[in-house]
């Protein structure tokens, strides 16, 4: 049997490069290497990946994917994000199973974060 091949990075492209390395070094404690000043590689995120300059990002109401964190608590997180620059696009909202809000970074990307309970 031959491996099936995983998720292993992801590149998100940014409008402000330096705003986005701030944020989520602040809010999630991301770390960056740059590689020039158009691009910047994440670690310490579960998933290793990158930044690259661009007037194109990513929004769920174009289609794009969403990526989505977990929080064991989900106010402090909001909480954590709107203090970081975020802005809150979707308030925290309950589904089957649990509660998620959305946000955009200040780069433009929407994330989400979603949690058990409240």
């Amino acid at each position: 049997m031959t491996e099936k091949a995983q998720l292993n990075y992801a590149e998100f492209a940014t409008a402000d490069i330096t705003a986005s390395k701030v944020f989520f070094g602040d809010v999630f404690g991301w770390l960056f290497t740059d590689y020039g000043s158009e691009y910047s590689a994440f670690s310490n995120a579960g998933l290793e990946g990158g930044f690259f300059v661009s007037s194109t990002v990513a929004q769920a109401s174009n289609g794009a994917p969403l990526l989505v964190f977990y929080s064991k608590n989900i106010e402090q997180t909001q909480r954590e994000v709107e203090e970081g620059g975020g802005q809150i696009s979707k308030p925290i909202f309950e589904f089957p199973g649990g509660c998620r809000f959305h946000f955009i970074e200040p780069g433009g990307n929407e994330f989400a974060v979603w949690s058990e309970s409240r």
